[in-house]
Protein backbone atom coordinates (compact mmCIF):
# COMPACT_ATOMS: atom_id res chain seq x y z
CA UNK A 1 0.00 0.00 0.00
CA UNK A 2 1.15 3.51 -0.78
CA UNK A 3 0.44 5.90 2.09
CA UNK A 4 -0.24 9.53 1.17
CA UNK A 5 0.02 12.61 3.38
CA UNK A 6 -2.53 14.58 1.34
CA UNK A 7 -5.41 13.92 -1.03
CA UNK A 8 -4.23 13.64 -4.62
CA UNK A 9 -5.25 16.39 -7.02
CA UNK A 10 -7.54 15.17 -9.80
CA UNK A 11 -4.73 15.76 -12.30
CA UNK A 12 -2.47 13.27 -10.45
CA UNK A 13 -5.25 10.65 -10.29
CA UNK A 14 -5.66 11.15 -14.05
CA UNK A 15 -1.88 10.73 -14.61
CA UNK A 16 -2.01 7.49 -12.59
CA UNK A 17 -4.95 6.31 -14.71
CA UNK A 18 -3.08 7.16 -17.92
CA UNK A 19 0.06 5.33 -16.74
CA UNK A 20 -1.90 2.20 -15.79
CA UNK A 21 -3.95 2.21 -19.01
CA UNK A 22 -0.78 2.66 -21.07
CA UNK A 23 0.90 -0.30 -19.35
CA UNK A 24 -2.08 -2.58 -19.86
CA UNK A 25 -3.34 -5.10 -22.34
CA UNK A 26 -6.84 -4.66 -20.90
CA UNK A 27 -8.06 -1.82 -18.69
CA UNK A 28 -11.34 -0.93 -17.00
CA UNK A 29 -12.01 2.05 -14.77
CA UNK A 30 -14.56 0.88 -12.20
CA UNK A 31 -14.82 4.34 -10.62
CA UNK A 32 -12.56 7.41 -10.50
CA UNK A 33 -9.39 6.07 -8.87
CA UNK A 34 -10.50 2.41 -9.11
CA UNK A 35 -8.94 0.30 -11.85
CA UNK A 36 -9.07 -3.34 -12.94
CA UNK A 37 -6.48 -4.25 -15.57
CA UNK A 38 -3.87 -6.63 -16.93
CA UNK A 39 -0.37 -5.16 -16.93
CA UNK A 40 2.37 -6.29 -19.30
CA UNK A 41 5.01 -7.57 -16.85
CA UNK A 42 7.84 -6.92 -19.30
CA UNK A 43 6.84 -3.23 -19.52
CA UNK A 44 7.68 -3.06 -15.82
CA UNK A 45 11.05 -4.75 -16.38
CA UNK A 46 9.94 -8.19 -15.16
CA UNK A 47 11.41 -11.11 -17.05
CA UNK A 48 9.21 -14.18 -17.04
CA UNK A 49 9.12 -17.65 -18.46
CA UNK A 50 7.55 -17.93 -21.92
CA UNK A 51 5.27 -20.55 -20.34
CA UNK A 52 3.77 -17.81 -18.12
CA UNK A 53 1.48 -15.27 -19.74
CA UNK A 54 3.12 -11.84 -19.38
CA UNK A 55 -0.24 -10.17 -18.81
CA UNK A 56 -0.77 -10.05 -15.05
CA UNK A 57 -4.11 -9.10 -13.42
CA UNK A 58 -4.22 -6.21 -10.96
CA UNK A 59 -6.57 -3.96 -9.06
CA UNK A 60 -5.45 -0.48 -8.06
CA UNK A 61 -7.61 1.63 -5.78
CA UNK A 62 -7.10 5.20 -4.66
CA UNK A 63 -8.96 5.51 -1.36
CA UNK A 64 -9.60 7.83 1.52
CA UNK A 65 -12.12 10.45 2.53
CA UNK A 66 -14.01 11.51 -0.59
CA UNK A 67 -12.70 8.76 -2.87
CA UNK A 68 -13.11 5.02 -3.06
CA UNK A 69 -14.23 2.89 -0.17
CA UNK A 70 -13.66 5.03 2.90
CA UNK A 71 -14.58 2.12 5.19
CA UNK A 72 -11.77 -0.01 3.70
CA UNK A 73 -9.29 2.85 4.15
CA UNK A 74 -10.34 3.25 7.78
CA UNK A 75 -10.26 -0.51 8.47
CA UNK A 76 -6.79 -0.90 6.94
CA UNK A 77 -5.44 1.87 9.18
CA UNK A 78 -7.45 1.16 12.36
CA UNK A 79 -5.13 -1.24 14.16
CA UNK A 80 -1.77 0.06 12.96
CA UNK A 81 0.69 1.83 15.26
CA UNK A 82 0.93 5.61 15.10
CA UNK A 83 2.60 6.21 11.72
CA UNK A 84 3.90 9.73 12.46
CA UNK A 85 7.11 8.60 14.23
CA UNK A 86 7.71 6.08 11.42
CA UNK A 87 6.91 7.98 8.22
CA UNK A 88 6.44 11.56 9.38
CA UNK A 89 2.72 11.87 8.69
CA UNK A 90 -0.67 10.35 9.33
CA UNK A 91 -2.02 8.98 6.02
CA UNK A 92 -5.13 10.68 4.69
CA UNK A 93 -5.31 8.77 1.40
CA UNK A 94 -3.73 5.57 0.11
CA UNK A 95 -3.23 3.71 -3.14
CA UNK A 96 -3.73 -0.04 -2.86
CA UNK A 97 -2.01 -2.23 -5.47
CA UNK A 98 -3.45 -5.76 -5.47
CA UNK A 99 -2.14 -8.60 -7.61
CA UNK A 100 -4.61 -11.11 -9.00
CA UNK A 101 -2.17 -14.07 -8.89
CA UNK A 102 0.59 -15.41 -6.64
CA UNK A 103 3.45 -16.56 -8.87
CA UNK A 104 6.99 -15.17 -8.52
CA UNK A 105 6.35 -13.00 -11.60
CA UNK A 106 3.36 -11.49 -9.77
CA UNK A 107 5.41 -10.59 -6.70
CA UNK A 108 7.96 -8.82 -8.89
CA UNK A 109 5.30 -7.11 -10.98
CA UNK A 110 3.50 -5.92 -7.82
CA UNK A 111 6.64 -4.36 -6.35
CA UNK A 112 7.64 -2.70 -9.62
CA UNK A 113 4.09 -1.55 -10.41
CA UNK A 114 3.84 -0.04 -6.92
CA UNK A 115 7.20 1.72 -7.41
CA UNK A 116 6.06 3.06 -10.80
CA UNK A 117 2.78 4.26 -9.27
CA UNK A 118 4.81 6.01 -6.56
CA UNK A 119 6.73 7.80 -9.30
CA UNK A 120 3.36 9.32 -10.26
CA UNK A 121 1.64 9.85 -6.89
CA UNK A 122 4.52 10.04 -4.39
CA UNK A 123 3.93 8.64 -0.92
CA UNK A 124 5.50 5.92 1.19
CA UNK A 125 5.13 2.19 0.55
CA UNK A 126 4.41 -0.14 3.43
CA UNK A 127 4.96 -3.90 3.24
CA UNK A 128 4.74 -6.66 5.82
CA UNK A 129 7.78 -8.92 6.08
CA UNK A 130 8.56 -12.52 6.82
CA UNK A 131 11.02 -12.89 9.72
CA UNK A 132 13.82 -14.00 7.39
CA UNK A 133 13.39 -10.84 5.27
CA UNK A 134 14.00 -8.32 8.07
CA UNK A 135 17.82 -8.35 7.95
CA UNK A 136 17.85 -8.31 4.15
CA UNK A 137 15.61 -5.27 3.73
CA UNK A 138 17.13 -3.31 6.63
CA UNK A 139 20.25 -2.57 4.59
CA UNK A 140 18.55 -1.60 1.33
CA UNK A 141 18.47 1.97 0.01
CA UNK A 142 15.24 3.88 0.50
CA UNK A 143 14.18 2.22 3.78
CA UNK A 144 12.53 4.90 5.90
CA UNK A 145 11.43 2.87 8.93
CA UNK A 146 10.74 -0.64 10.16
CA UNK A 147 8.55 -2.06 12.90
CA UNK A 148 9.05 -5.31 14.74
CA UNK A 149 6.50 -7.66 16.22
CA UNK A 150 4.57 -10.65 14.92
CA UNK A 151 4.40 -9.09 11.43
CA UNK A 152 7.34 -6.74 10.93
CA UNK A 153 6.61 -3.93 8.49
CA UNK A 154 8.97 -1.89 6.35
CA UNK A 155 8.23 1.59 5.02
CA UNK A 156 10.18 2.86 2.06
CA UNK A 157 10.49 4.75 -1.17
CA UNK A 158 10.11 3.58 -4.74
CA UNK A 159 13.91 3.15 -4.76
CA UNK A 160 13.54 0.70 -1.87
CA UNK A 161 10.91 -1.36 -3.70
CA UNK A 162 13.10 -1.62 -6.79
CA UNK A 163 16.16 -2.60 -4.71
CA UNK A 164 14.18 -5.22 -2.79
CA UNK A 165 12.65 -6.67 -5.96
CA UNK A 166 16.17 -7.09 -7.37
CA UNK A 167 17.15 -9.43 -4.50
CA UNK A 168 17.33 -13.17 -5.25
CA UNK A 169 14.19 -15.01 -4.15
CA UNK A 170 12.20 -11.79 -3.69
CA UNK A 171 8.69 -12.39 -2.38
CA UNK A 172 6.00 -10.18 -0.89
CA UNK A 173 4.10 -11.43 2.13
CA UNK A 174 0.73 -10.27 0.82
Amino acid sequence: MIELAEPLPASVVERLRDFLAGSSSWFEEKRPGGYDFNVFADRLGVEHSPAVDGRRPFLVHVMGPGIGDEAVFEAEHADEPDPVPLIGFSPVWAVDVVAGCNRPVDHLATALLTAAAMDVVGGVAGAELLDDQVDLVAGLPGVLAMTDGPLPTVFGTAEFLRAWAAQPGFRLLK
